[in-house]
Parts: C-alpha cells; structure tokens; sequence
C-alpha cells in the first residue's frame, strides 16, 4: 500500500534525506551517555594443573580459531620444539616447553628400564601460560583512558577501541602477558572469552584441553579443587607440588587464573614472588610533593622579593 504523501520523508534537491539535528546531537552525546553496568557475577578464572599437560597446543590452537587471531609466522627457535616461544598480541595462550635434561648428553645412554623408573633420564615440564586476570591488576591501575576494566566476571579485559596505545599496561604487568599490536597499534590479551562466558559457555582453550589441564569456573570452586589436587599429590609421593597466585602474598594479589607447579616458578618463566609496580613508587610520590612544595616555595619567594 503507498503511502500518503504526508507520511512520505522530504527529501532534498539531490535525493538524500536531510540532516536531522536530533541524529547529530545522539551521535555527539550518545558516547558520553552512562549506562547501567551489567550485574555482577561470580568471579571466574582458570586453574591450570601443569602435571597433566602433555603439550599438545590444542588451547593454543582452539584459542586463536574461536577469536580468529592470525597465525604467527612459522619458524624454528632451535632452542626448543615450543616455537611459539611467548604470548603476544596474536597469540593469547601459549603452552611452555620447560626441557630439563643433563647437560652433558647422558641421557640418550640411559637403559629403558631406567626411563621407565624416572632416575636421570631427565623431563619436560608443561605449562599452558596464559593472562593471569589479577585480583588487583597493575595494568588496570596504569591504563590513562580507562581501556582496561573489569567485567561482570571478575576478568580484566581491554577495550581495544579505547586504548590508545600507550603501553603503560606493558611495563606494568610483571608477567609480560600484555603486548601491543603490529596491526592496529592496540595493546591485546586472553579476554578468558568474554563472549562465551556471555553465552554460558566455556571458554574455547578449557573446552579443547585434552587432559583437564586447564579447568574454568568460579574461583573459589577452582582453588578448593586444586588443593586437593596438591594434597592428593602429595600423598603421593610428588612433595614439590604447590599452588602459585592462589592467595595473595606482601606484594601481589591473587590470580584468578592460577597454576599448580613441581619446581620453582622462575623455571616456569614466572617471577618469584611477582611485585606490584606501585610498591616502588611511594619514594617516586614523596620526591614529587617535596619538589612541588620547593616549586610553590621558590615562587612565593621570587614574589616577595619582588615586591619589596
């Protein structure tokens, strides 16, 4: 049915329809509208048991499928079979290669009955790394545009269209999870697949680990399970199994993505204990206030004088 010509949009002379002033006023207020937050959620995260991972790469693989991360350029390190070597902007999960074999080659002379009992045939630790979604993120702290938040979740996620690029959040995560960009000079990082967790689904790594390795859920659910993990270890016979960024220490919060280890986390490339940034600024504040002080000081003194 036509409609009447009272109801038909004026166009102007070229054909276009014209410019409303409403629809330029929403386009330049709408960004600074404040809309409700989404309602909060139980804290999730990762638990990730090292002692079961056998190094298939399937979460690296299942990570950049589901976020259609571009493959890294292939080639070999010779250091190593892990040639993805670290997490990068493209690369959001990535699954260590910890070769701990006697220097001087004895190992390739070992008998079989040897290797099967574990005595100095050697090893390779596994790890799949990934961000570490910190209860109390310096990345967070430093971000000047307000990129960096937490969701509904507990996870610290970057919005991409607000970052800046600054880097401030790489030099502040001491576990060099964050990097920026080649492509569009963002900074990116796990989002422990946000949409999916939208979704009530399980983030695409934890769905694809073949082993449990990685185990997704609510935190506090994740940190009970996993001590029973490191007691049932125990018992054993494993002593060196233990928990790190389960619980916070004098200067790290918690990790909401957490791992199970059986040697010392810088074996794992992992800092010991990790530090907050801002631990080593009080000095950095106190210089600061005491030079503005002498500034305001000098400067009410070049105006006395002055004025005498």
């Amino acid at each position: 049915m036509a409609l009447d010509s009272r109801q038909q949009p004026k166009l102007t002379q070229d054909g276009s329809a014209p410019v409303r002033w409403s629809t330029i006023l929403e386009r330049i207020l709408g960004p600074f509208r404040r809309v409700e937050p989404p309602a909060p959620r139980p804290e999730m995260g990762f638990y990730t048991d090292t002692t079961v991972c056998i190094g298939c790469k399937a979460c690296e693989v299942a990570c950049k499928q589901w976020n259609l991360l571009p493959a890294d350029e292939f080639r070999w390190s010779g250091r190593s079979y892990d040639n993805t070597e670290t997490l990068s902007a493209t690369s959001w999960r990535h699954v260590k290669f910890i070769e701990q074999f006697p220097p001087d080659g004895s190992s390739r002379h070992v008998t079989l009955e040897t290797r099967l009992d574990g005595a100095g045939a050697g090893r390779w630790l596994m790890m799949s790394d990934v961000c570490k979604h910190c209860v109390a993120a310096p990345c967070e702290h430093a971000c000047p545009t307000g990129a960096i938040i937490y969701n509904e979740f507990g996870n610290v996620y970057i919005q991409p269209d607000i970052c800046n690029g600054c880097a401030y959040c790489i030099a502040a995560c001491p576990f060099g999870v964050i990097t920026r960009s080649e492509i569009d000079g963002h900074t990116h990082k796990c989002t422990l697949c946000y949409d999916r967790q939208r979704d009530g689904l399980v983030p695409a790594c934890a769905k694809a680990c073949p082993t449990a390795s990685i185990q997704f859920g609510p935190v506090a659910e994740l940190r009970e399970r996993a001590r029973r993990r490191v007691a049932e270890l125990h018992a054993r016979g494993v002593a060196e199994a233990y928990l790190y960024g389960d619980v916070p220490t004098a200067s790290y919060s918690a990790l909401n993505s957490f791992y199970l280890l059986v040697d010392r986390p810088a074996t794992y490339g992992l800092p010991e204990p990790p530090v907050n940034p801002w631990l080593h600024m009080r000095g950095d504040y106190v210089r600061a206030l005491a030079g503005a002080l002498l500034a305001i000081a000098g400067f009410l003194a070049i105006l006395f004088v002055g004025g005498h």
